[in-house]
């Protein structure tokens, strides 16, 4: 679109917006077609990711039980265990779909509440809608 962005992180509605906090436009009949359609783009986004770790901690079920190892080595193994995922998925190394019955999904702790208005950041409104013309300018999908 024109203008250099850096990376952010995907958060939901309860997340402030910041210019690195990306989150969904609150739901109400007032959206437009093009903010539904950035929140739908989002959600499957999310999706995506949670997907991912779900392969990663079923592939490496040593994530599991990281609450058996030191503080100080927790970085290296969960690095260690992206960087051999990463290398078995390039190669297509199969994945055992057996894997995922013992690892479940994990609810990541969230804010309860939603943070209030004033946590938020103007200029990050400019970042989502410049998100917003992209996702337009790719079409459905």
């Amino acid at each position: 679109m024109g203008k250099a962005q850096k990376y952010v992180l995907l958060g939901d509605a309860t997340y402030p917006l910041q210019d690195w906090i990306l989150k969904p436009y609150q739901e109400d009949e007032n959206l437009t077609q093009r903010q539904l359609q950035f929140n739908y783009r989002l959600k499957r986004a999310h999706s995506v990711i949670e997907n991912a770790f779900l392969r990663l901690k079923a592939r490496w079920q040593i994530l599991l039980k990281c609450d058996d190892c030191s503080l100080e080595l927790l970085p290296t193994l969960v690095l260690a265990c992206c960087i051999l995922h990463n290398v078995c998925e390039a190669h297509d190394n199969p994945f055992n779909e057996e894997w995922l019955e013992g690892t479940e999904p994990t609810e990541l702790p969230k804010p309860c509440q939603p943070a209030p208005a004033s946590m938020e950041d103007n200029r990050a409104e400019q970042v989502r809608e410049l998100m917003c013309q992209y996702f337009e300018s790719c079409g459905e999908g």
